[in-house]
């Protein structure tokens, strides 16, 4: 397949989507956007898992059609006690972004529940009116990125460069912070990235003594709290590379929030490609991360181009939550 230059002009073409991928949505959304890059597109994949996903969906998250419609009406039962969460019950395919990577144990699913809108509530100001389209500085900075393809295991691949790219005059840590809710939001979505999961490369190279002054305990604290307890996602491995000494500093302040399962999920390799290779094969890396993938590299002003028109289902997202502030 001929693929475009890597500063080949995106294009914005639609899809309509069917009954079936709609009820996934919690918007009324009709049209999926789809970039089109000369003959490579990118999309939001909600199309129906293949047999490969649905094996690994059964081994690892005990998923098959008796466990699933039991496990939804016992996770809807223990909801409907919860009278300060206003959720969308009746959303079948709702409740299973939940049950997936609790391996649908109702009860599990519950607290997940409860967290993932209980941290939404503890930092309100950071998810207010949290849209794409009000974001639009920290994917044209073009710092966090996801790989078109997934890895070897389906999952989903986000790469955040916070060395060389990162111009701390233009954008924060919490732009950073946002931009990452907005791609994992938009990969909950996704029914094979709910049973696959995801990785994350942080690319460090080049990080400065400025840059390091402007992260902070609370701001490491925040971070640990969403991936440790809070995101409805099975987030496999955080994969750190290129990181120069000074990078110990960083990781001192995250390291007293972080449990051992997280911990033990933090890889860190420097330069040594084929340390990282043991957990994404060569073939799914582009060559800057010594891999032979032949695919253009997607930027942050498409991932813009796709995300600011599904708008209407992250306001939706926004939508739901606590309906008073959780008392502590």
């Amino acid at each position: 397949m001929h693929l475009p230059a890597m500063n080949a002009m995106p294009q914005i073409i639609y899809k309509k989507l069917t009954p079936e991928v709609r009820e996934t949505m919690l918007s009324d959304m009709e049209l999926m956007p789809i970039v089109q890059l000369g003959n490579y597109t990118l999309t939001i994949e909600l199309e129906d898992l293949n047999e490969e996903v649905r094996e690994i969906a059964k081994k690892e998250l005990r998923e098959n059609p008796d466990v699933t419609q039991q496990a939804i009406k016992e996770l809807r039962d223990l909801l409907k006690e919860e009278d300060d969460l206003y959720i969308p019950l009746e959303n079948d395919l709702w409740l299973v972004r939940f049950l997936r990577p609790t391996k649908f144990y109702p009860e599990s699913a519950r607290d997940l529940v409860k967290r993932y809108y209980a941290f939404k509530q503890k930092h309100s100001n950071m998810y207010e009116d949290l849209l794409p389209s009000r974001e639009k500085n920290i994917f044209q900075q073009n710092i966090l990125t996801v790989q078109p393809n997934r890895d070897q295991l389906g999952r989903r691949i986000l790469i955040i460069e916070l060395g060389k790219k990162w111009k701390t005059d233009k954008v924060t840590l919490d732009e950073v912070f946002k931009g990452c809710v907005l791609f994992l939001e938009a990969a909950m979505l996704e029914p094979a990235t709910q049973i696959c999961g995801a990785v994350v490369i942080f690319d460090m190279d080049g990080l400065s003594l400025g840059q390091v002054s402007k992260f902070s305990p609370q701001f490491a604290k925040r971070i640990v709290d969403w991936l440790q307890d809070s995101v409805p996602l099975r987030i496999k491995n955080i994969h750190v590379v290129n990181q120069p000494m000074i990078f110990s500093v960083v990781f001192a302040l995250f390291k007293p929030f972080l449990q051992e399962k997280l911990r033990s999920r933090i890889i860190f390799h420097g330069k040594n490609r084929k340390s990282l290779h043991q957990y994404i094969d060569s073939t799914c890396l582009p060559e800057c991360y010594g891999g032979s993938l032949d695919l253009p590299r997607i930027e942050g002003p498409q991932w813009l181009e796709l995300l600011e028109k599904c708008d209407s289902e992250f306001k939706a997202i926004n939508s739901y939550g606590y309906k008073k502030k959780i008392s502590k």
